[in-house]
């Protein structure tokens, strides 16, 4: 477990351009059965692969007309539980920070694994996105 004030900017990242931290189980849960429409889900990390690509990217991605309905974001090796959870959403794809995932109507249409994020750059990462979101949202 990372000190809180360590992360809290790492939090506040997110946060500031309008996502929801998911800080337990029941909230991931709750979020990804009830959100009609499309749901992102950032499993967010204080990795330099998710300051330096990810969550510029996500933020990039957010620019365009389409985007995701709701925005959610857990912490790796905060929230641990929280995480847990949101893994078990990802299925078949294995455990990974940073990940970004796509949920249409509770089902998981997009994901993003932390190899697809460390080696591509935040524009890379944002065009991705925005072309899930072209499709999905």
């Amino acid at each position: 477990m990372y000190p809180a004030e360590l992360v809290a900017p790492m939090k506040q990242d997110l946060v500031n351009v309008g996502f929801e931290e998911l800080l337990n189980p029941e909230q991931v849960d709750e979020v990804i059965a009830n959100t009609a429409g499309t749901l992102l889900v950032v499993v967010n990390s204080v990795c330099g692969c998710a300051a330096g690509n990810m969550r510029p990217g996500v933020k990039l991605s957010l620019n365009g007309d389409k985007k995701p309905t709701k925005l959610t974001t857990v912490f790796a090796g905060v929230d641990g539980e929280a995480v847990a959870q949101a893994r078990k959403h990802f299925l078949p794809y294995p455990p990974s920070s940073p990940s970004i995932a796509l949920f249409k109507d509770g089902e998981l249409v997009h994901f993003l694994e932390r190899h697809h994020i460390e080696g591509g750059t935040a524009q890379m990462i944002a065009e991705n996105l925005t072309e899930a979101y072209k499709e999905f949202c």
